[in-house]
C-alpha cells in the first residue's frame, strides 16, 4: 500500500497539482479570513502552508489526522459567509478527535474539487493500510524528518539528530556501530533499505526474542504445535484449535515458504503480537456481540450533555458540529435546549448565558443526516423546551417534516406497551424525550399547564449557588414558576413523546407507586451520588424498570466532567457527559462504549437488570465472583515526546494502571520510571489488583513522563472494560488525550486473571 501511495503521487493528476501548491483562503470566523498557500509534501502524508507563495512554510496537518472531507455546503461557518465567499469553492477538512475543523475556500470550483478528491484519496489509502504498511509509512516520515538537507541520504550526524527526535538516548559508539552495520554500500550515509535495516537493529525486541525462543525448539521458528502450545498456555486461549493457529500463521507470517511449511518466524511472531489478535482488547468484543433484544432500560446508553456546545457553559460557541461529533462517536442520546427565537424560529443555546445560538431546524437536520452513520440503534433527542406554544408548534413541525420516517411517532404495534421496546426493535428510529400530556396518543389533552424540566445548571445560573429544597418547598417553587412564566405544553409536540416521558423524581417509593416504565427522571450528579450513598439498592432496583438520566452539576461552567463509573454502578442508563472535554472521565466513557460495535448501547450485568436485585454499589457482597489481576508491565515502544518543540529532551516514562469500579475496587499502582528512554523503555514490574465486582470494572493504562520538579506529564492512555480484556502477552496501543491513535506507540504487558482473592501466579 505504501508503494501504491507512491504510485498515486506520481500519476494521479490531482495529487500532482496539490504537490505544486495553490493559494486558498483559510477561514476561522466571519471576521478572520486569510489567504494562505497550501502544498502537499512529496511524502503524500503532510500538507504545509505559508503566507506567501515562496515564503517559509510550516506543517498544517497530517493526512493520518484527517477523518473526512466535506463540501462547502455542509460547513456551518462557510454557509454563514455564502454572500461573501462562494460555497461551491469551499470545503472542510474534518479531523479525528476534538481538533477544530479546517475551512478552506479555493480560487475556483475546479481547484476546490482537486483538493477534495485528492485529500479523500489519500485518507482512503491511509485508512486501508495494514500494520506493516503503516510502519513502512511511519519509517518514511521519520526518514523525511531526519534527512535535514533533503538529499535522500542520511549522514551519521543526521542520524544522531533523528535519534533525539525519536526519543532515544544512546551511547554514541553503539549508535555508530549500528550505523556502520547498516551502511552496506559503505558510502558513509544510509539510503532506503539501509535505513530500514538500521531501524530494525534499533528496534530489536530482546524480550520478545526471549519469549519466542522459550517455545521454539531450534530458536529459528515456531512449528504449528509449538505456536498452539503458546496460544493455549500463555495466551489462555484454551479452546484454540490447530485450524485457528494455522489461520493466524497465514495471517501474520511474512514469508511464503513459512506459510507453506506452517511455521511462524520471529518476524511473524512479532507481527502477531502487535496485531488486533495480540491486542489487550478482545477482538470478539469489537463487533456487536451482546443481546440487543432486551428493553431499553437494560442498557447503558452513551449520552451527551448540552450537545450543542463545543466550549464552556457560559460563553462557549453553540454549533451543529457538536451533534455531528457526538453522533459519529456513537452517542445515542443528545440534548437540545430550545428557546424562542426571532422570526418565529426556535433557537438552541444554553439559557441565561452568553453562549451563541443556532436554529433548532438546523440541529434537527444535522441529526437526521448523522444519526445512523456510526450505529443503527435508536437515537434519543432529549428536549429541554422553554418555548411559547407557537414556537413549540414550529418545533413539532420541524421534527415531523425533517425527520420523516426516522421519527418514532407512535408505539410500535399501535397499542399501549407493557415494557420498553428493545434497541433491535427501534433500529434507525429517533425518539423524543420530553414532557407529555398523556400517553394514550394524545386523543384527549390534559388542561393543566406542563412545566419544562429545568436542569440544575439553569437553576444554578439563576441562583448562583446549588441548593436542594425540601420536596414540599420545591413543589411550591415549581407551581410559582408555572404561574409566572412557564408556557403551556403544546399537544402537537407532546404527541411526539412516545416512550420517554420526562417526570420529576420525588422518591423511590413515589416512583414505584405512581410512575410507569415509559417515564424517565433526570438527576443532577450531586443528587444521584447522594441517593447512591443513602439508598444504593433502591436506586439499582429503580433502574431495572425505569430509565434514569444523570447530568453534570451546573457549577461545571468550564464543561468539566464527573466520573460516570459511580453512576453506572447503580445501573443509571443515561450518564450525560460534556463530550467536548477530554480527560480521564471521557477516557472511561470512551473505553466503556468501545465494545459492542461502538453502537452506543452496552447491556448491563444481570444483577443490574434483576428487579429483585440485592446489589448495593457501596456494599457489594456475594455471590459476586471476585478475581485477582496480575499485570506484568514489560516494555514500551516508540513513545512520543510530550512537547514536540523540545527536540533535545527525552522522556522518562512510567506506567500507571488504574482500576475504576465499585468504591472498594477503585485502585491505582505504577511502575518506576525509566530514565531518558521513550523509544524502547523496559520496566519488567508486576502489579497486583484484587477486584470484587469485575463485571463493573474498567482498566486505564496511562504512560506518564516523570518530572521531579512538577506534576508528571501525560504521554498516552488506553482504557477498556475488564470483561473485554485478553489474558497473556498483549500490546496496548496508546491513544492521545483526544482519543486519537498514537501508533506505533504501545506498551507490552503480560496479563493473568485468577479466580478468587488469594493465590499467586503459577
Amino acid at each position: 500500500m505504501a508503494s501504491l501511495l507512491q504510485d498515486q503521487l506520481t500519476t494521479d493528476q490531482d495529487l500532482l497539482l496539490m504537490q505544486e501548491g495553490m493559494p486558498m483562503h483559510k477561514v476561522r470566523s466571519k471576521s478572520w479570513k486569510k489567504l494562505r498557500y497550501f502544498r502537499l509534501q512529496n511524502d503524500g502524508m503532510t500538507v504545509w502552508h505559508a503566507r506567501q507563495a515562496r515564503g517559509s512554510a510550516k506543517p498544517s496537518f497530517s493526512i493520518s489526522d484527517v477523518e473526512t472531507i466535506r463540501n462547502g455546503h455542509d460547513s456551518e461557518l462557510l454557509r454563514s459567509l455564502a454572500e461573501e465567499l462562494p460555497l461551491e469553492q469551499g470545503f472542510t477538512v474534518v479531523f479525528h478527535g476534538r481538533r477544530s475543523n479546517l475551512d478552506l475556500v479555493a480560487n475556483s470550483v475546479e481547484e476546490a474539487l482537486i483538493w477534495m478528491r485528492g485529500l479523500q484519496l489519500l485518507v482512503d489509502l491511509v485508512t486501508s493500510m495494514d500494520h506493516q504498511e503503516r510502519l513502512d509509512q511511519w519509517l518514511s516520515d521519520w526518514f523525511q524528518r531526519g534527512d535535514k538537507n533533503q538529499d535522500g541520504k542520511m549522514s551519521f550526524q543526521e542520524v544522531q539528530r533523528l535519534l533525539h527526535l525519536m526519543n532515544v538516548e544512546m551511547d554514541q559508539e553503539y549508535a555508530f556501530s549500528l550505523f556502520q552495520a547498516a551502511d552496506t554500500s559503505q558510502s558513509g550515509t544510509l539510503e532506503g533499505e539501509e535505513f530500514v535495516q538500521f531501524y530494525k537493529a534499533l528496534t530489536k525486541r530482546a524480550e520478545v526474542q526471549e519469549l519466542f525462543e522459550s517455545f521454539s525448539a531450534d530458536g529459528q521458528k515456531l512449528t504449528l504445535l509449538e505456536f498452539l502450545d503458546f496460544l493455549r498456555e500463555k495466551q489462555k486461549e484454551r479452546d484454540c484449535t490447530s485450524e485457528l493457529a494455522l489461520e493466524l500463521i497465514d495471517r501474520y507470517e511474512p514469508s511464503d515458504s513459512g506459510k507453506l511449511r506452517h511455521v511462524l518466524s520471529m518476524d511473524g511472531f512479532l507481527s502477531y503480537l502487535c496485531s488486533k489478535d495480540g491486542d489487550i482488547f478482545n477482538p470478539a468484543c469489537l463487533p456487536i456481540y451482546q443481546d440487543m433484544t432486551q428493553p431499553l432500560n437494560h442498557y447503558f446508553i452513551c449520552s451527551s450533555h448540552n450537545t450543542y456546545l463545543v466550549g464552556d457553559q457560559l460563553c462557549g460557541q453553540s454549533s451543529v458540529e457538536g451533534y455531528i461529533r457526538a453522533l459519529k462517536r456513537g452517542c445515542r442520546c443528545v440534548e437540545v435546549d430550545v428557546w424562542d427565537g426571532p422570526s418565529g424560529e426556535p433557537v438552541v443555546y444554553h439559557g441565561h448565558t452568553l453562549t451563541s445560538r443556532i436554529l433548532f431546524k438546523d440541529v434537527v437536520a444535522t441529526v437526521a443526516q448523522y444519526a445512523f452513520q456510526t450505529s443503527d440503534y435508536p437515537v434519543i433527542l432529549s428536549l429541554e423546551t422553554h418555548c411559547s406554544w407557537e414556537q413549540q408548534q414550529t418545533m413539532a413541525r420541524h421534527l415531523t417534516e425533517i425527520l420523516g420516517e426516522q421519527l418514532l411517532s407512535t408505539t410500535l404495534d399501535g397499542v399501549l406497551p407493557t415494557q420498553l421496546p428493545s434497541p433491535e426493535e427501534l433500529r434507525r428510529k429517533i425518539l423524543v424525550k420530553g414532557k407529555k400530556l398523556t400517553l394514550e396518543e394524545d386523543l384527549e389533552y390534559e388542561e393543566e399547564e406542563a412545566e419544562p424540566e429545568l436542569e440544575e445548571s439553569e437553576l444554578a445560573l439563576e441562583s448562583q449557588f446549588e441548593t436542594e429544597p425540601e420536596p414540599q418547598e420545591q413543589n411550591l417553587q415549581n407551581k410559582d414558576k408555572k404561574k409566572k412564566s412557564k408556557p403551556i405544553l403544546c399537544p402537537a409536540l407532546s404527541s411526539l413523546v412516545i416512550y420517554l416521558k420526562s417526570v420529576s423524581f420525588r422518591s423511590f417509593t413515589h416512583s414505584k407507586e405512581h410512575y410507569h416504565f415509559y417515564e424517565i427522571s433526570s438527576f443532577s450528579e450531586t443528587k444521584a451520588k447522594r441517593l447512591i450513598k443513602e439508598a444504593g439498592n433502591e436506586f439499582v432496583q429503580h433502574n431495572t424498570w425505569q430509565l434514569s438520566r444523570v447530568y453534570p452539576s451546573g457549577l461545571r461552567t468550564d464543561s468539566s466532567n464527573y466520573n460516570p463509573q459511580e453512576l453506572w454502578n447503580a445501573g443509571c442508563q443515561m450518564v450525560a457527559m460534556n463530550m467536548q472535554t477530554a480527560g480521564l472521565e471521557m477516557d472511561i466513557c470512551d473505553g466503556h462504549f468501545r465494545q459492542n460495535g461502538g453502537c452506543g448501547y452496552v447491556l448491563k450485568p444481570d444483577f443490574l437488570r434483576d428487579i429483585q436485585s440485592s446489589f448495593h454499589p457501596e456494599k457489594p457482597i456475594s455471590p459476586f465472583k471476585a478475581q485477582t489481576l496480575l499485570i506484568q508491565v514489560i516494555s514500551g515502544q516508540q513513545l512520543p515526546k510530550v512537547d514536540k518543540t523540545k527536540e533535545g529532551s527525552i522522556v522518562d516514562p512510567l506506567v500507571k494502571v488504574q482500576i475504576f469500579g465499585v468504591r472498594l475496587d477503585t485502585a491505582r499502582q505504577e511502575t518506576n520510571y525509566v530514565e531518558n528512554n521513550g523509544f524502547n523503555p523496559y520496566w519488567g514490574q508486576t502489579l497486583c489488583f484484587r477486584v470484587l465486582v469485575p463485571e463493573l470494572a474498567m482498566l486505564r493504562f496511562v504512560v506518564m513522563d516523570y518530572d521531579w520538579k512538577s506534576r508528571n506529564d501525560f504521554i498516552g492512555q488506553y482504557t477498556l472494560p475488564w470483561t473485554c480484556m485478553q489474558q497473556g502477552y498483549r500490546h496496548i496501543h496508546l491513544l492521545s488525550k483526544d482519543g486519537i491513535s498514537l501508533r506505533p506507540a504501545s506498551i507490552f504487558v503480560y496479563i493473568c486473571i485468577q479466580e478468587g482473592l488469594e493465590g499467586d501466579e503459577s
